[in-house]
């Protein structure tokens, strides 16, 4: 089969591989219809998740039909559609019966990063039964495409932020996570959905979609302007939740200082350097951090919230390739070509 490689110093290439074959019993085999390209890729090409180990097959956003089962997986059969977490849990350890399922003890982030992923014809899904999402009749593939990554990580960031009703929301970050997790918060109906965001098209997309009520673009302007504008928004008090979703080298930062007294400050971003807490700077805000990675749990909700219509995440799709062009893709996507969000991957047997 056809399958994107990458070699751990930055290269990477369409190479022939075997298909792969159940290894556990709560293996199954997936024929991938639809996959995607994340930032997280990006970060694995250029070194910056030390666990991720070369020559493996790149992706973990994607959907696909069963082709095999294991003899332990009993939830799926061969020919249900489904849609695949990005993380791997048992459900049965420690952290997975809490429902923190990010830090499963026998799982974690594993497709694409220290075993093959999905930007290939098949891929090999391990705990099958807790990976799947199972796609409902009239959900298409690209409608269920974003569901066990990008989606899942603006519906646990919202989840952490505690959102109440007639409240402010800042979202940092007007990209792909950004906009689903604008998506999500706006379920939660706050008052007011504050995007920021660099890129002028991207703020204009969140507000113009009307995932975002008021948009400020930090450029050319300090933290202390960009803090005043935010309180100017707020009653003079500074957002009541804050949701980090874009990993630049300033927004940890942007978080904290246009979070009120008290607020939740929620960091969905993932980094490429280390962060500095100023603890003398925010004494006496009181703030709450929480972190980590992606809780791929409570998928099944969200799931039936795409088939009822509430999430639509097709405005994030701005390019479609076979698998035959991926690496054009690849390209395309890291340049942010033509204001490039989510790219559509198809290989050519779907």
């Amino acid at each position: 089969m056809k399958a994107l490689v990458h070699d751990g110093h930055g290269n990477i290439a369409l190479l022939e591989r075997p298909r792969p074959k159940l290894q556990e019993p709560t293996d199954a085999i997936v024929r991938v219809t639809r996959s995607t390209i994340c930032t997280s890729d990006l970060h694995i090409m250029r070194g910056a998740v030390p666990r991720a180990l070369p020559d493996t097959v790149l992706g973990h956003e994607f959907v696909g039909v069963v082709e095999e089962v294991g003899s332990g997986v009993t939830r799926f059969s061969p020919g249900d559609r489904v849609a695949v977490n990005c993380e791997t849990f048992c459900g049965e350890c420690f952290f997975c019966k809490r429902g923190w399922v990010n830090n499963c003890e026998h799982g974690g982030w594993l497709l694409g990063c220290t075993i093959d992923g999905c930007q290939a014809e098949y891929v090999r899904v391990p705990m099958a039964d807790n990976a799947f999402t199972r796609i409902p009749n009239g959900v298409s593939d690209e409608d269920a495409l974003f569901l066990g990554d990008i989606l899942a990580t603006g519906w646990w960031g919202v989840r952490l932020a505690e959102i109440e009703p007639g409240s402010s929301v800042a979202v940092i970050g007007a990209g792909p996570v950004g906009l689903t997790t604008m998506m999500c918060a706006r379920l939660a109906n706050p008052g007011c959905i504050i995007a920021l965001d660099v890129d002028e098209v991207r703020l204009r997309r969140a507000v113009d979609h009307g995932l975002a009520d008021i948009a400020i673009n930090p450029t050319g302007k300090s933290q202390t302007e960009v803090e005043a504008l935010v309180q100017e928004a707020t009653c003079g008090r500074g957002a009541d939740a804050v949701i980090e979703a874009a990993g630049g080298p300033d927004t940890f930062e942007m978080a904290w200082r246009i979070a009120r007294p008290n607020a939740i400050v929620v960091i969905s971003a993932m980094y490429e350097q280390d962060q500095t807490l100023p603890l003398p700077q925010m004494y006496g805000k009181n703030l709450i951090f929480k972190t980590g990675g992606v809780d791929a749990s409570g998928l099944d909700e969200v799931i039936a919230l795409i088939a009822a219509g509430k999430l639509d995440t097709s405005l994030l799709i701005s390019k479609r390739y076979p698998l035959d062009d991926i690496l054009e893709a690849y390209r395309a996507f890291e340049a942010r070509e033509d204001d490039c969000l989510k790219v559509v991957i198809t290989p050519a047997m779907s």
